[in-house]
């Protein structure tokens, strides 16, 4: 067995509403979208029009700058509309089922007879290659780019993550088939990384064609960045590629089924849910049709729907879509109400990082967690705080200030290139200055892309 790399900083939120191992099939929902935001540095240029027939696996729009990588649609149905937001940005892209299913067919393939030319046009043609990321900027991976290695978590350790053993089940053979088309895109190694204690699927623990690493420890321990970071760091120049199961297992349905069958298992989690469970839906899906009637709503109890984790998801309405990566969906109370000197009385009910609080005396303790952040912004100073949180050899604070002035021989200095905002969910959910520092992590990134891209 390979080395343990132990993750000694970070911090597990405590968290009402983990979802109980059993997966229904949700009801087609009325409405699919795909949102071009949830794809940075990205402008999208549409291919089909309003009213016009498509099937699962129909391109709707392109990238801008990138004319082969496309984006498909979810399901068999009609183009419903583009919605717009400010300066008329596409903010969603609409499509309504017929509930037919119908899929555009691409024939099943062997990746093991292609070459790594062939297996990337099948999958820009069958709308799959927006779920391989790269490192650095966290955007859509360039097919152009040779990426020295392929990551991918077999784990997530954010609050409520899915359990990817239970996500797994039964999809062995197309997560399989996924690392083997993967393998043949780089000339390095893939790297597949699991939680030491307990991570059983052997999907997994017996994946060929990949080097499996064992990580034990808190939250961030689950994140690729810092995967990344502790197995093949990043510097100036390299590119290396990533993707969740989900992805793989949507990648392998591609070359064995020879359909775009974007099918995933998602987790319904959070303290308002009555009954957290997984749910099997289509990417893109509006929420509602697998929430239903399942959210706590005594007392008038108002709930934040979260796209993702409580840390770096996205807030919705009741009405809205699954993003385009999230494999989850929170729910937790909305936190609106003034506390008196709350900040003064200690409350058994809250938690908390600093031991001055009781919840340390209770580390069984699950919490239902609001989204009150019980202060404004205050003076950004220098506490020491992030540094507990980050199992990075970094200096978040130095980061953070070289990117507010827009320095950018500092930024790349301080490892710009290794992180992405997902990596610093922690420190702005300790941060005593209430500082949005993934948004600043965002810009950061966004400012050195566009400078040397």
């Amino acid at each position: 067995m390979p080395k343990t790399i132990k993750i000694k900083k970070g911090l597990d939120i405590p968290l009402l509403g983990s979802a109980e191992r059993i997966l229904q099939s949700a009801p087609g929902a009325d409405v699919y979208a795909i949102k071009p935001p949830d794809f940075h540095e990205f402008t999208p240029k549409m291919l089909v029009k309003e009213g016009d027939p498509v099937k699962a696996g129909t391109p709707l729009f392109f990238d801008k700058y990138n004319e082969k990588i496309l984006f498909a649609s979810p399901v068999s149905g009609t183009f419903q509309e583009v919605v717009r937001g400010e300066k008329r940005r596409i903010m969603e892209v609409l499509v309504k089922p017929d509930g037919k299913n119908d899929y555009v067919e691409f024939g099943s393939a062997d990746p093991s007879d292609m070459s790594r030319e062939k297996i990337i046009d099948r999958m820009l043609k069958g709308g799959v290659w927006p779920f391989i990321r790269q490192r650095p900027y966290s955007i859509i991976a360039n097919p152009a780019d040779k990426p020295k290695a392929i990551f991918v978590s077999a784990f997530n350790s954010a609050p409520l993550a899915p359990d990817n053993d239970f996500v797994v089940n039964g999809e062995e053979n197309f997560f399989q088939a996924g690392i083997n088309v993967i393998t043949k895109l780089t000339n390095g190694d893939v790297h597949l990384s699991v939680d030491a204690k307990n991570t059983l699927s052997k999907a997994f623990l017996q994946a060929r064609g990949v080097k499996i690493h064992y990580f034990e420890g808190p939250h961030p321990a689950g994140n690729i960045g810092i995967q990344i970071h502790h197995i093949d760091p990043i510097n100036k120049g390299d590119i290396v590629w990533y993707l969740d199961v989900a992805s793989l297992i949507i990648i392998g349905r591609l070359f064995e089924k020879g359909v775009f069958d974007a099918t995933k298992v998602v987790a319904l989690t959070g303290s308002e849910v009555l009954n957290p469970r997984y749910y099997r839906v289509k990417i893109g899906a509006r929420v509602l049709s697998f929430i239903g009637n399942n959210l706590n709503r005594e007392n008038g109890v108002k709930a934040r729907i979260i796209s993702g984790d409580v840390l770096t998801g996205v807030s919705i309405e009741e009405k809205g879509y699954l993003g385009f990566y999230d494999n989850q969906v929170t729910v937790i109370p909305e936190g609106y109400d003034p506390e008196f000197l709350g900040w003064l009385i200690p409350n058994p009910g809250r938690f908390s990082i600093s031991r001055t609080w009781p919840s340390f005396l209770m580390p069984w303790k699950k919490y239902r967690h609001d989204t009150n952040i019980r202060s404004g912004e205050r003076p950004f100073v220098m506490t020491g705080v992030y540094e507990k949180v980050l199992p990075m050899d970094i200096m978040p604070m130095q980061l953070l200030k070289s990117i507010m002035i827009n320095d950018i021989d500092k930024m790349e200095q301080l490892g710009i290139y290794e992180v992405a905002p997902e990596d610093f969910a922690l420190c702005e959910y300790v941060c005593p200055s209430k500082i949005e520092i993934q948004s600043f992590i965002r810009q950061g990134l966004d400012t050195i892309h566009r400078e040397f891209a």
